[in-house]
């Protein structure tokens, strides 16, 4: 028997293989950040990429609060902000939900919805173009495009993805010049308005899929004068919209996977 072993409830959701879990804060006793990582352990918790913590804030929907899956917190997840929307409007079949999260207020516009997969297209802001910018690693000299959508970005263009991505990507990340970490994109250009990339994100590593960073990716393509707005981003997780006019405009689904309790014992 279990009901004597105190739990905590969750809403998992996934956005494009970005999976998060959607969690009550009030819930939580302790530290955030080590809770997380119990969560997201994907051999003996939860499993996930991280977890919105939501709080109630008077002026808007929700407050969330995103901790990575090494339990780091971060200013924001455009994919888990949609899930955050997606839980929300499950529960108030609101179609329009604003969320404060670490980078400010954002707007999840619901385009549709069937049983429990939602559409959104989200206002992610203005973004920040920081430009070209050289990387000295240990093995190469990387060239990028540095982007802000109110968390870090480097975007870095390829022919093709190499075997060893991952581990470039590691140590692109490692580099003193990201005291706070990076999240990095390499992209490769299909057409004007077709890009494929891959992710390697701050406190997780690989992802399936980044909604900030899809975001960043396709600015950075524009501004390189690679593609066009608005122009579908291609990840292995799916495909995200995004057009750039002076906002970012991203749209994507996000589908509610399962709810349940997890366990907490003492350690």
């Amino acid at each position: 028997m279990t009901s004597h072993i105190p739990a905590i409830s969750f809403v998992k959701a996934s956005a494009c293989g970005n999976d998060f879990l959607v969690i009550d804060g009030s819930s939580a006793s302790g530290n955030l950040a080590d809770l997380t990582r119990r969560l997201c352990n994907r051999h003996q918790g939860v499993g996930a990429d991280g977890v919105e913590w939501l709080f109630p804030d008077q002026s808007v929907d929700v407050h969330a609060r995103l901790f990575n899956a090494d339990g780091s917190e971060a200013e924001i997840s455009g994919n888990g902000t949609r899930c955050v929307a997606a839980y929300l409007c499950a529960q108030t079949r609101k179609e329009k939900i604003v969320i404060r999260t670490g980078a400010g207020l954002k707007t999840c516009v619901l385009t549709s919805r069937s049983e429990t997969r939602y559409e959104f297209e989200t206002d992610m802001g203005e973004p920040e173009v920081r430009g070209q910018v050289s990387v000295v690693t240990p093995s190469r000299e990387v060239k990028a495009i540095s982007v802000s959508m109110g968390n870090p970005h480097l975007d870095i263009f390829v022919d093709d993805f190499s075997p060893q991505w991952q581990s470039e990507a590691a140590e692109i990340a490692r580099h003193s010049g990201f005291p706070q970490g990076v999240n990095i994109e390499f992209i490769k250009i299909r057409d004007r308005n077709n890009i494929e990339v891959r992710f390697f994100e701050r406190g997780v590593g690989e992802t399936q899929s980044s909604g900030t960073g899809s975001s960043a990716a396709a600015v950075a393509s524009i501004f390189a004068g690679h593609a066009d707005s608005p122009m579908q981003v291609h990840a292995t997780g799916g495909t995200q919209s995004v057009r750039w006019e002076k906002q970012v405009f991203l749209r994507g689904p996000a589908q509610l996977v399962a709810s349940g309790e997890f366990f907490l014992p003492e350690m």
